[in-house]
């Protein structure tokens, strides 16, 4: 069975950079889309970016474009979400998903995706 694990939050100061990761069974973790969802403090849990299979197309939510980059390693099978110029909105617990029905709209939909790691806290402050 796939089983995502995230690692890489903590606390920063605004205006840091910050790198998450998160490894998924091979092989087929080649082939899912892989995103990183973010569930702010009584917020609904969103897509902050995604990532497709091969590499070869990207998506970001508006408060990450520019800030934050997606990348993977699908040899480690591993994703990655590197922030930086962190503000306190981006305070929240990201998860790491995995998307095994390929690149469409839906993987902005948290139901498309149908294996998740546990989250790992991220605390910006002011």
């Amino acid at each position: 069975q796939v089983h995502l694990v995230e690692s890489g939050g903590g606390l920063v100061q605004a205006g840091d950079s910050l790198s998450l990761s998160c490894v998924g069974p091979g092989p087929t973790f080649s082939s899912y889309v892989m995103g990183w969802f973010r569930q702010a403090p009584g917020k609904e849990r969103q897509l902050v970016a995604a990532i497709r299979s091969d590499s070869t197309g990207t998506y970001y939510s508006d408060s990450a474009n520019g800030r934050f980059t997606i990348s993977r390693d699908n040899a480690k099978n591993t994703v990655y979400l590197h922030m930086y110029s962190l503000k306190p909105e981006d305070t929240g617990v990201y998860y790491c998903a995995a998307d095994s029905n390929g690149w469409s709209p839906k993987i902005q939909l948290h139901y498309d995706y149908e294996y998740w790691g546990q989250g790992t806290q991220l605390t910006v402050s002011s």
